[in-house]
């Protein structure tokens, strides 16, 4: 399973990463803020993310990695 790690103190809740994703797997957390004020993205784990890392290209604060594991069967 693929997920995204977002460094919340980076983030300044562009919004970018959520437009770059196609498997709708992040959104602005609006009750959460980081020491700047800023709404920062969060990572639904329940949706699956298909580790494109798009939303950490279009990032211009670099604040997300991605992470792809192998599901073994």
């Amino acid at each position: 399973m693929n997920f995204v790690l977002i460094n919340e103190e980076r983030c300044k809740g562009c919004g970018y990463c959520i437009l770059a994703c196609n498997s709708d797997c992040l959104s602005i957390g609006e009750s959460n803020r980081n020491k700047n004020g800023y709404s920062y993205v969060v990572f639904h784990k329940e949706n699956r993310c298909k580790g494109c890392a798009m939303c950490a290209r279009v990032c211009p604060d670099a604040a997300l990695e991605i992470y792809c594991r192998e599901e073994q069967i």
